[in-house]
């Protein structure tokens, strides 16, 4: 008889099986190599007592995540990490997305379980989105159609709180991959172009400003983008002194996540004209948004809308279900996380 081979884990939407666009690319990276199983479990308890020896999910070595699977089991946190540590076969994670703060990476550290995501396939289409943010603020368009729907075509906009893209200054707060992105596109306007990461990149053209401090990125900025990750350390990173060392009438964009910004402090800003807009695609408590945003028409509200197109989804899955081929073929996927870089 032959050995069964390993099985892997698809975790994600209910709808299309779990993946949305790569089923025939999952089917011949794993065909010979893994059994697909696809995450049926309708909560958490069942996603659990599934995990235990001689359920539904025994012997899973690697899991496809992706966020869509919280709506049924949660966020990956300590109890779901325990649960595939017991195991004793789950060994990586692979998730699809770049962000990922929906999974306890501490305690996948703790447990030996390798975490990756799929840095460079979000970059164009979140970087493309922030492009439309800084664009939409600076010009009022957002605000000129909400005038033409309701019917009043453009009366009520000033031009007095527009600017052309040409000539301002956008700061790019992390230069990664979305961050030179967003600073390659705006260069054709041509945009000024300041950023400030922890170190300085050497993969920066020499048009791309380095500033050293995050105060002095404010202080240059007519246009602050976020392009940071989610940690502990960057939770309100953006808070009350960064925005009032702003230019007033200065604008926020943020493409990264809801609570890298103080949102008590940028509405505070918002009602005294400090900040003239922010453009978000982001939010602390998403799907929730807080309400008072939408009582300033000038803002840009987007329904996090990032990689919200068919290219990115289907590159994004298929660069998850890489780094899961990777890890059973030669040992180790190639996007795994910097938390764990030297951990594991």
């Amino acid at each position: 008889m032959s050995p069964r081979q390993p099985r892997i884990l698809i975790c994600g939407s209910a709808l299309a099986g779990n993946l949305v666009w790569a089923h025939e690319e999952a089917r011949q990276f794993f065909d010979g190599l893994a059994d697909l199983v696809v995450m049926d479990s309708p909560n958490r308890a069942d996603f659990l007592v599934g995990l235990k020896s001689g359920g539904k999910y025994d012997q899973i070595v690697g899991i496809y995540r992706h966020n869509t699977s919280a709506d049924r089991i949660g966020v990956f946190d300590e109890e779901i990490i325990d649960a595939l540590a017991e195991t004793g076969t789950v060994k990586w994670i692979a998730h699809n997305g770049a962000g990922y703060d929906q999974i306890d990476v501490s305690r996948c550290a703790n447990k030996g379980i390798s975490v990756s995501n799929t840095p460079g396939a979000v970059d164009d289409a979140t970087a493309t989105t922030a492009l439309y943010l800084v664009i939409s603020c600076l010009r009022n368009y957002a605000w000129a159609e909400q005038s033409l729907r309701q019917g009043t075509f453009k009366s009520g906009l000033d031009p007095g709180r527009a600017h052309d893209v040409t000539g301002r200054t956008l700061g790019i707060l992390g230069l990664g991959g979305i961050g030179l992105r967003l600073a390659h596109l705006v260069h054709a306007f041509p945009m000024r172009v300041v950023y400030y990461s922890r170190n300085k990149s050497a993969n920066a053209p020499e048009w791309c400003e380095y500033i050293d401090s995050l105060e002095g990125l404010c202080r240059e900025s007519d246009v602050l983008s976020l392009h940071v990750p989610l940690r502990d350390e960057t939770v309100h990173l953006v808070g009350e002194k960064e925005i009032r060392v702003m230019k007033k009438g200065s604008i926020i964009v943020n493409t990264a996540r809801g609570k890298v910004i103080d949102e008590e402090a940028m509405i505070r800003a918002l009602e005294d004209g400090h900040l003239s807009s922010v453009g978000l695609d982001v939010y602390p408590n998403e799907p929730l948004v807080n309400p008072r945003l939408l009582e300033f028409p000038q803002n840009v509200l987007l329904p996090h809308m990032g990689t919200e197109n068919q290219d990115s989804q289907r590159h994004m899955e298929v660069r998850a279900l890489t780094n899961l081929r990777d890890f059973l073929r030669d040992g180790q996927g190639n996007d795994l996380i910097p938390e764990l870089r030297s951990k594991l």
